[in-house]
Order: C-alpha cells, then sequence, then structure tokens
C-alpha cells in the first residue's frame, strides 16, 4: 500500500461522526470493576476526548513519529491515549496494567529515547510524584481544545509496537503499519462476528494485548459499533458478574478466552442460569485452542444450544484473525481468511498436498503481517523466515483432512516424542479435563533415559474436589483409554493454579522448567501471578508411575 496517506483515528471517529452520522451512537458502556460504577460514551465525546488529548501530547513536545508508552488500567482514557497517539501520527506501545513492575521496566527501557513520553496510572504504582517530569492528565485536559486535525500518514508509517506476552521466551517489540492493520481489522471484525449495526459487543481482553488492539478499540470503531469495555473481574463480586453485565447492556457478540470459559466452568452453570443472556446470538473464542469439554459448556451452557461458535486463531504479529469458523458442532477444523494462503510443510521444507500433517506457514504476505521487531530486524528475519525461507513461520503445527479443513495441533514446541512417537500436548489436555473432577490441564515433556521424553501433566481440580491416589489413577486410565497406553502419564502434579501470562496463555516453558525442577526460569516478567509458581515447586512429582 506504499504511496497511499490516511489517519486511522480520522477512519475511527471523524469519518463515523461526520459522514456516517453517528456522533450520538454509543462508542462504549464503560463498566468498572465496581457495580454501578458506569459510563456511557458516545462517538462525538470520545471524538471529542481524543483531540484534546492530542492537543495535550503536542504541548509536551510529541510529534509525528514520536514514541508514547502507556501504562494505564482499562479505562476509556486508555483508548483516548492511543487513539490522541494515532491522530497526531505518533507510535503507541501499551502495556498491559498489572502489578508486575518489572516487565512495564523491559517494555519501556527496550524502546526508550530521550524524546519518547510515559503515559503512566501513577494511582496504580507506588511512585512519589515528581513535579520536574509529572504532570496532571485532568489538569491538562480542562483547557485543551476538543479540536485537532490529524496528522496525515503513509500508509507503512508505524502505528503502534506491542510487546509479545513472552510466554515462549523474551517478549518481542512486534511492529505494525497503519493502512494494513486498518484494513485487516475492520474486515475482520466486520466478517468474523457477523458485525450489524444494532450489535452490542463484547471483547473481554485487556486492551494491552493484540486482542484488545483489534477487537476493542481499532475493529469495533471502524465499524461504527458499540462496544463494552469492563474494567473488572469476571469473578467480582460473584461468578454470575459476566452474565450480568450481558444482560445489562444487551450484548449480542461475546469474545473470550478458552481460560476464562474454564474459570467458570468450574463454578457450574447455575450462576450462568441466574440471568436471561437472550440478547446472544454470537460466541467466540481467542487465544489458545479451546478443548472439547469447555466448547460444549459454553456452546450449551452460555449460549443455550443455539449461538454460533466461532473459534479464532491467529497471534500479535499477524493484527487480527487469519483461520476462523463457525461452529454449529464441536470441531476444531476451520478455513482461512480472505487473502491468507496457508500451507503445510515437513521437517525438510518439503511442500505436502493432500492429507497431512507438519508446520503451519503462509505463502504470501497479508494487510495485517507485522513489518518488523522493533530495533532487532535480524531477530524479526530469523524468528519468521529462517526455518523455512519463502514462507511466514507460524510455530504451530497443523493437520489437513480429506476435505480440506485444516486442524491446528498447537504449538511444534508442545508436541512431544515419546518412544519415536510424536504427541500433542493439547490432545493429552483434552483427555484430561473429560473427567468431571479436572478444570483445567497442562502437559509438557521431560527427558526420559529409555522414551526420550516423559509426559508430566500438571491439572487444577474442579472447586471442591480433593487430590487423591484414587483420583490420580482415573486419569492415568482415561488418557490410556482415550489415546492409547504410549500417551499414559508418567507424572501428574496437583496444580492450584497454572503460570500464565496477563493474557491468559499458560507459560508452558515455566513448566518444563519445574517438571525438570530446574530452578531458573529465565525472564518471567509477563507472568501474571508469580506466586503459583512456589506452590508448583512445592507440589513437584519426584517420582513417577
Amino acid at each position: 500500500m506504499e504511496g497511499a496517506t490516511t489517519n486511522i483515528c480520522y477512519n475511527v471517529l471523524d469519518r463515523n461522526v461526520h459522514e456516517k452520522k453517528l456522533g450520538d451512537k454509543v462508542a462504549f458502556y464503560w463498566e468498572g470493576n465496581e457495580p454501578g460504577d458506569e459510563k456511557t460514551v458516545t462517538y462525538r465525546e470520545l471524538l471529542q476526548e481524543v483531540c484534546k488529548f492530542a492537543n495535550v501530547l503536542k504541548l509536551q513536545g510529541v510529534k509525528k513519529g514520536d514514541r508514547v508508552s502507556i501504562y494505564m488500567p482499562m479505562v476509556v482514557e486508555l483508548v483516548v491515549a492511543m487513539l490522541a497517539c494515532a491522530r497526531i501520527g505518533a507510535v503507541h506501545s501499551i502495556v498491559v496494567c498489572s502489578p508486575g513492575h518489572s516487565s512495564v521496566v523491559f517494555h519501556f527501557m527496550a524502546q526508550r529515547r530521550p524524546s519518547d513520553l510515559l503515559l503512566c496510572g501513577l494511582w496504580l504504582m507506588q511512585v512519589p510524584w515528581n513535579p520536574e517530569v509529572d504532570v496532571c492528565w485532568h489538569s491538562l485536559m480542562e483547557g485543551a481544545s476538543d479540536e485537532c486535525e490529524p496528522v496525515w500518514c503513509e500508509s507503512e508509517d508505524p502505528l503502534f509496537i506491542l510487546y509479545t506476552s513472552g510466554s515462549t521466551g523474551k517478549p518481542k517489540g512486534v511492529l505494525h503499519t497503519v493502512s494494513g492493520y486498518m484494513l485487516y481489522t475492520a474486515t475482520t471484525f466486520k466478517l468474523v462476528f457477523d458485525y450489524h449495526p444494532d450489535d452490542v459487543y463484547w471483547c473481554t481482553a485487556d486492551i494491552g494485548w493484540i486482542t484488545g488492539h483489534s477487537y476493542i478499540t481499532y475493529g469495533p470503531l471502524a465499524n461504527g459499533a458499540t462496544s463494552v469495555l469492563f474494567e473488572g473481574l469476571p469473578t467480582y463480586p460473584d461468578v454470575s458478574r459476566m452474565w450480568e453485565i450481558v444482560d445489562k447492556y444487551h450484548v449480542s457478540k461475546f469474545y473470550t478466552a478458552p481460560t476464562a470459559i474454564r474459570l467458570l466452568m468450574k463454578y457450574g452453570s447455575e450462576p450462568v442460569h441466574k440471568y436471561k443472556r437472550s440478547s446472544l446470538k454470537i460466541l467466540g473464542t481467542v487465544g489458545e485452542p479451546i478443548n472439547p469439554e469447555a466448547w460444549q459448556w459454553y456452546y450449551n451452557v452460555v449460549g443455550d444450544g443455539r449461538c454460533p461458535v466461532v473459534d479464532t486463531f491467529w497471534q500479535t504479529e499477524t493484527v487480527g484473525s487469519y483461520f476462523c469458523f463457525f461452529k454449529l458442532f464441536n470441531m476444531n477444523l476451520t478455513f482461512p481468511f480472505f487473502g491468507v494462503v496457508p500451507a503445510i510443510l515437513n521437517e525438510s521444507g518439503e511442500e505436502l498436498e493432500g492429507p497431512n500433517e507438519g508446520y503451519l506457514v503462509f505463502k504470501q504476505p497479508w494487510p495485517g503481517v507485522m513489518r518488523t521487531v522493533f530495533g532487532n530486524h535480524q531477530r524479526f528475519e530469523t524468528t519468521y523466515f529462517k526455518k523455512f525461507p519463502g514462507f511466514y513461520v507460524t510455530g504451530d503445527g497443523c493437520r489437513r483432512d480429506k476435505d480440506g479443513y485444516y486442524w491446528i495441533t498447537g504449538r511444534i514446541d508442545d508436541m512431544l516424542n515419546v518412544s519415536g512417537h510424536l504427541l500433542s500436548t493439547a490432545e493429552v489436555e483434552s483427555a484430561l479435563v473429560e473427567h468431571e473432577a479436572v478444570a483445567e490441564a497442562a502437559v509438557v515433556g521431560t527427558p526420559h533415559p529409555v522414551k526420550g521424553e516423559s509426559l508430566y501433566c500438571f491439572v487444577t481440580l474442579t472447586d471442591g474436589i480433593d487430590y487423591t491416589t484414587t483420583l490420580e489413577a482415573e486419569l492415568r486410565k482415561q488418557v490410556r483409554e482415550k489415546i492409547g497406553a504410549i500417551a499414559t502419564p508418567d507424572y501428574i502434579q496437583n496444580a492450584p493454579g497454572l503460570p500464565k501470562t496477563r493474557s491468559g496463555k499458560i507459560m508452558r516453558r515455566l513448566l518444563r522448567k519445574i517438571a525438570s525442577n530446574q530452578q531458573d526460569l529465565g525472564d518471567v516478567s509477563t507472568l501474571a501471578d508469580s506466586t503459583v509458581i512456589e506452590q508448583l515447586f512445592e507440589n513437584r512429582c519426584c517420582t513417577a508411575l
């Protein structure tokens, strides 16, 4: 798209207010953690606030090409800040807001230069006020003008830098550019969620992750959609909170992660059935493969067996969904999105035709693909193109069946080689979770002198269930019967909690360290709750079956 000029803020706000006459339409229903703490923001009000803060940024010396780091909770001001950056051509870099300050330091220092600006919710950090560098949002906004002309940008100008979750290693600064990102998020939002003007859409992700960038801010706003923006926890003040919000705002399209689904499954169907949920039309999942038990619960309990489930597969690097499928039945199969050309390769890099299984790659670029790793283009080339030159390497395994459907089998790193047999950790995890006592499971491999690798399983039990030797024997038997003797777990560990990033992804590399009793965990800056690590080491299995 080189040679074209545009401004993404103009497209998601000015165009909707002035050309499409949507100024009075609600852009966001904001819901705080405390019930009753709420706010409604129209497109016109959002445009005015964005223009005011864009002027504030300019007064602080921010100009096109400058980088602005943002560390704020899930409040409307976060959306305002990122759109204000886009309006004046500045590059935003958002960090998920949490108590894990080491990750904040890493992200900020990785991209810092003297002219960069940091926007930070200091009320969440124990940082004393420094009048030489600190300024108050509200004071600056009071006197700012609500008119600000957008700065026109080249199509390939950078829009934002977003660091990956770190679930597989040191976070990478993924850089996306203006036009390709805008086109792909707008199109995938409209078509994947079958968006209609009267929909109320709710994505439960944090804006600090790519899902929040694409499917809370840019994608919905580009389509003139009304969204719910939720700052709180799904279990506060009780485990019915999400369904109460669905009824309150008449949510029709609901998008969440399998991790959240499995969390709420632990409490049964009664908290869900307290509310009607009759407004729901489509349910979506994102972030990781959804196991059959979670899918069935989501479809039958949350959706009352009447809402199609769209399971989306994509990455921070790809901006939006490149595989998706509306499922009226539980199957992890899918076709590629428009313009996405997948292929399956073997270890030698040869393309496999027909029914086959191997490495999932892409044969040509699409508008939303990342452009580089910020400050380290060599890492970009090495990570995504070196293994199979000429292809974009996703790092995921894939199987294509006789009908041409693609089945995502999980990260290649998560495949286990047991006595010469390749096993998918997702398959073993699914077998474990089929047991009524298990709410969540994670499986990793540990070295074995004879078999090559042995299966080490972490299981989180449903509330009220005690871990016993009898239950452990039942779980081993279930996996053996579902998959075969080769998949019988060598170790099963009771895991009250699993190490996850703040986007909900299980950090399996940490589980491998725990299973092998390696105390050097490496980079844990994106770990949501560090206390689970100590507990998992204490509960670690010492002997195999």
